[in-house]
């Protein structure tokens, strides 16, 4: 029996075309950054896509989607197709990333302090 899969490479257009359906974006509205953090909600279900089911394998703990392109050895770009179909099925959570903590004006904080050295 000659394996006809030996032709395929792992990082062939053809290969990424077929993962994605042909669709180089997602089908609804998601805003999905290098450093958004992808959250599975339970795991991988029989008849899943072999690339759906490592996403909710991997992403049991907290990844980002670059995190998640490196381990899979696949593009962004496909990355986060797979990412939207799961988000619409609601397989996954995804979550924006902690914002760094703003502070305070110098001025105020200046001021402050002085009010509590005077105290």
């Amino acid at each position: 029996m000659s394996d006809a899969g030996a032709d395929w490479e792992e990082t062939s257009p053809e290969r990424l075309y077929v993962i994605t359906g042909g669709r180089s974006g997602s089908s609804s509205p998601t805003a999905l950054d290098l450093v958004t953090l992808i959250v599975a909600r339970s795991g991988p279900k029989p008849g899943m896509q072999p690339e759906h089911a490592a996403i909710i394998r991997i992403c049991q703990a907290p990844l980002s989607v670059a995190e998640i392109s490196a381990y899979l050895s696949l593009p962004v770009s496909v990355v986060t197709v797979l990412l939207s179909d799961l988000m619409a099925d609601d397989k996954v959570l995804a979550r924006a990333p902690v914002r760094a903590a703003v502070l305070p004006d110098r001025a105020l904080i200046e001021a402050v302090i002085d009010g509590l050295r005077k105290l």
